[in-house]
Formats: structure tokens, C-alpha cells, sequence
């Protein structure tokens, strides 16, 4: 499979951009902040950002929603809300980088679904690499240890790895009549209105604190983790995600995408002190290594399209839903 060196720079740029969140969005919980407070900064934040750039420079692809609307909804609720809540969730039970690795069960869930769709068995290569990623998340919560892990922290990641895998899916739809950054927009627009109004009726909890946030050992002012969340893990990374997934399709840019859970433990062990044991370092390389084995194989094609067409979410489009 042949990248193109725009495709990758934009996959590797979205990867170290979402890295930055987990730590910055715990360095705010750890003050008194819930993690839909955090999710719904960063955003807002970003919608904020990227609204205005769409009116001046996309307006004329703003007829695109109109299209997609399916699309964009189902995007900003599951992929930037959805997704957001849980990973923000599950830090708060887990580390970043155990977190990070259960999330990226995400294409074994697309695998799993593809086959059950479409009948079709998975080749062996696939199925190898399933059974490694599985292993591997065995290995990282230290379950041959007799470690006892905690299950409210495993759901959460687990439910942030569903979210994960539609938002691939979703974002390399080739053909899609949504620009990438009006949908990256409209999508946090989306998502920001779902966590709002869920807060507003009690559904979630919504705490904030401007006490100062602790990174690298010295104390921030509050908004500034805020803005890297909002302007970095927000704006920068969707956008750039999606245009990787728009160029490279969408099995291609989720294995760069891999890179994102080095730079989350690189990160998290720089600003919170963060560390994971050798063991689970070998079991989430376990992990990495059998998404990247489920989702690139150069003899069959793209994640995208193997789906069934019936599955589409939106009739103009296409697009298919996972579940």
C-alpha cells in the first residue's frame, strides 16, 4: 500500500495532537474537574476555533451538511462526543497509557463486526492478529498476575475502543460530500450541544475548578491546559485526522494512528509522572501490533470497504455504521 508523505505527515500530526489530551484533561480532573467538564472545554474550545475558519474559508462547503446530516450528527455524538467521555472516564480508573492501549482494541471490534455482517471468516492473518491484540490487553491489565484490575476503568476503555473504530470508519469514507474541516467543525459543534444539554438535565456531571493544574512538577493556571485541549487535541486533531484518513483510507492512517499511544505514555510520564511496568509495555506492543496486523494487510482491502452497503447510515452516502 502506497502512502502519500501529505497523508502520513497529517496522520502522524493528528496522532501526537490527540496524545497531548489524556494528560492535559487529567491534570484538570485531578483538580476537582469531571471529565464531561474537561471533554465539553475541549470541545467547545475547538468548535470555537474552527467555526470561524469554516465561514471564511469553507462557506461554500457548508451545503455539505445539509447532504450528510445523518453523517455529522452521528459523528460529533459518538466519535467526538461518545468517544471523548469515555477515554476522559477511564483515565480516571486506569493510567493514560492503559487507557490508551484498551482503546486501541478498536479495529478487532471492526473485524469482529465485518465478519459478523458479512459472513465472510477472517484470514488467518487477521485472526493472528486478533488473538495478539487480545493477549496483549490480558497481559496489560496484568490478569496472569492475579492483579485485580478495575472493571468500572476496562468498560469505559472498552467503550472509548467502539467509538474509536467508528470514527475511523466514518472519517475515510471515500466520496463523502462533507469537507474535512467543516465536517471536523460541525462534528464539535455536535458533540458539544450532546454533552451540554446532557449536563444541563443532570444526566452528567459537570464540576469545574480554577485551582491550578499540576505539569512537570510546577503549577498552571487552569486555562492553559484547557487551551491545549481545545486548540491542539481538539482543532488540530481532527482536522488532520481526518484529511490523513481522507488520503491514506482509513486502515492506513489507524495504523499510523498507533503512534498516538507513544506519544500519550511519552507525555504522561513527562507532565503527571506517569509509568507503566516492562510487562505492560510488552502487552500493549502486543496490542499495537496486532491492530496494525488487523488493519494493514497489503493482500486484502481497506477496512471501509469491506463494510456492507446495507449498513449505511446515510442513504445519499453510504457511510457505514458500526455498532
Amino acid at each position: 500500500m502506497v502512502c502519500s508523505r501529505s497523508g502520513v505527515a497529517f496522520a502522524a500530526t493528528s496522532a501526537i495532537a490527540f496524545g497531548m489530551s489524556g494528560p492535559f484533561a487529567k491534570a484538570l480532573t485531578d483538580t476537582g474537574w469531571s471529565p464531561e467538564s474537561a471533554v465539553l472545554a475541549r470541545i467547545v474550545g475547538g468548535a470555537v476555533i474552527l467555526l470561524p475558519v469554516v465561514v471564511l474559508l469553507r462557506r461554500g462547503a457548508l451545503r455539505g451538511l445539509l447532504s450528510a446530516p445523518v453523517t455529522v450528527v452521528a459523528y460529533g455524538v459518538v466519535a467526538v462526543a461518545g468517544a471523548q467521555v469515555c477515554f476522559f472516564n477511564a483515565i480516571q480508573h486506569l493510567s493514560v497509557g492503559v487507557a490508551l492501549m484498551l482503546e486501541y482494541l478498536g479495529p478487532v471490534l471492526v473485524i469482529g463486526w465485518i465478519a459478523i455482517t458479512t459472513r465472510r471468516r477472517p484470514r488467518p492473518t487477521t485472526m493472528a492478529g486478533v488473538a495478539l491484540a487480545l493477549g496483549g490487553a490480558l497481559v496489560v491489565l496484568d490478569v496472569f498476575d492475579g492483579a485485580v484490575f478495575d472493571p468500572v476503568g476496562v468498560l469505559w476503555g472498552l467503550s472509548a475502543a467502539v467509538c474509536l473504530a467508528f470514527y475511523f470508519v466514518v472519517s475515510a469514507k471515500q466520496g463523502d460530500a462533507v469537507d474535512p474541516l467543516v465536517l471536523s467543525a460541525a462534528g464539535l459543534a455536535v458533540g458539544a450541544i450532546v454533552v451540554g444539554v446532557a449536563g444541563m438535565l443532570g444526566m452528567v456531571p459537570l464540576h469545574v475548578s480554577t485551582n491550578d493544574v499540576a505539569l512537570d512538577g510546577r503549577a498552571w493556571p487552569w486555562w492553559t491546559a484547557v487551551a491545549v485541549l481545545a486548540l491542539v487535541s481538539a482543532a488540530v486533531a481532527y482536522v488532520f485526522g481526518i484529511m490523513a484518513s481522507r488520503a491514506l483510507g482509513a486502515s492506513t492512517a489507524s495504523v499510523i494512528a498507533l503512534v498516538e499511544v507513544l506519544c500519550a505514555v511519552g507525555a504522561a510520564w513527562l507532565l503527571l509522572g506517569e509509568t507503566v511496568s516492562l510487562t505492560q509495555i510488552a502487552g500493549g506492543a502486543a496490542i499495537l501490533t496486532g491492530a496494525a496486523v488487523v488493519q494493514w494487510r497489503s493482500d486484502a482491502p481497506p477496512l471501509v470497504e469491506a463494510l456492507p452497503a446495507s449498513a449505511g447510515m446515510d442513504g445519499s452516502h453510504g457511510v457505514s455504521v458500526l455498532p
